[in-house]
């Protein structure tokens, strides 16, 4: 009998090969995006210390407050917007891009380039 692996479990392992590439520094933390069903997510991460430098997901109520849906690319160029404001802010110019195990089209591409026209460079 074939047994398929799980969507999830594929995801989960492009994401390792991908992270094998991929770090984040101080200098140049890490902008990681998780996508569910219902939301999506964004962080940004140094992983020398291991801390969250900061993040926004579409679970907030002021971006929740702007949009319809949560989940669909209206919603993503939201929340690339806000994380980019917020990195900014802390004095985060430059980060490294983690898609997370997605193909880089539609949410995640809408979510990378509303944080780039946001001020972002990667």
């Amino acid at each position: 009998m074939i047994t398929k692996p799980s969507k999830a479990a594929a995801r989960q392992k492009r994401h390792y090969r991908l992270r094998n590439h991929i770090s984040g520094t101080a200098e140049r933390p890490r902008l990681a995006v998780f996508r569910s069903n219902m939301h999506i997510y964004a962080q940004i991460i140094d992983d020398t210390a291991g801390n969250t430098i900061c993040s926004a997901s579409t679970m907030e109520k002021d971006i929740k407050a702007k949009l319809e849906h949560t989940n669909d690319v209206e919603a993503a160029k939201v929340v690339g917007e806000a994380v980019a404001k917020k990195a900014l802010e802390k004095g985060i110019d430059t980060v490294v891009f983690d898609r997370g195990g997605y193909v880089y089209h539609g949410k995640v591409q809408a979510l990378a380039d509303a944080a780039r026209e946001a001020g972002l460079q990667f």
